[in-house]
């Protein structure tokens, strides 16, 4: 497989799996309507803090850190 091939399906799949990442966090805010679900504040930090773990494994994994933007693009 040529450099630009391996480049090209790395952008595909980044781009796709980063923005269904996001969309999954976005869904996650939905759920702060107090009228419709009960949470506490441990809950929430809970959530907040897999969150970050996952990013930081994520930046060590690639030995970097990235930007994050409203529609994820390479």
């Amino acid at each position: 497989m040529s450099d630009s091939a391996r480049r090209e399906n790395f952008v595909r799949l980044a781009e796709g799996r980063t923005q269904i990442a996001l969309d999954a966090i976005r869904k996650l805010g939905n759920l702060s309507n107090k009228r419709a679900y009960e949470y506490t504040d441990g809950d929430i930090r809970k959530i907040a803090k897999a969150l970050k773990e996952a990013v930081s494994d994520l930046e060590k994994r690639f030995g970097s850190s990235t930007e994050a933007t409203e529609t994820f693009k390479l």
